[in-house]
C-alpha cells in the first residue's frame, strides 16, 4: 500500500530553514521511509508518547520529521521538521520540547 505524503504549511516553513542539500536530503529520506508501512516501528521510525505535536517521528540523522498518519485514507500528514543537537530539539532554530 502505497501513502501519499501531505505536508501542514508549517512543515514547509520548517523546512525552509533549512539550507537546499538538507532540504534535499530530508524530503529524498522521507520518500524512502514513509511511502510504504510508516507505521511499522524501525529503527528510524518510532511511536511518540502522547503530545500536542505528532504521533510518529522519524530520524533522519540529526534531522527529525515528525508526522501523523491515517491508514483509512493512506496519508501521511507531516506536521513538523527539525533537528536534535544532543538531546535538545530545534524546530526553527529554536528550541522545543515535547
Amino acid at each position: 500500500m502505497r501513502f501519499i505524503l501531505e505536508f501542514t504549511d508549517s512543515a514547509v516553513e520548517d523546512l525552509g530553514f533549512f539550507k537546499k542539500y538538507e532540504q534535499a536530503l530530508i524530503l529524498d529520506q522521507m520518500d524512502t521511509h514513509l511511502r510504504y508501512e510508516p507505521t511499522t516501528e524501525t529503527r528510524n521510525r518510532k511511536p511518540l508518547e502522547p503530545n500536542p505535536l505528532a504521533e510518529w517521528e522519524l530520524r533522519i540523522g540529526s534531522y527529525r520529521v515528525f508526522y501523523d498518519t491515517d491508514t483509512v485514507e493512506t496519508k501521511v500528514k507531516v506536521k513538523a521538521i527539525g533537528y536534535k543537537e544532543h538531546s535538545t530539539l530545534y524546530i526553527r532554530r529554536k528550541e522545543y520540547t515535547l
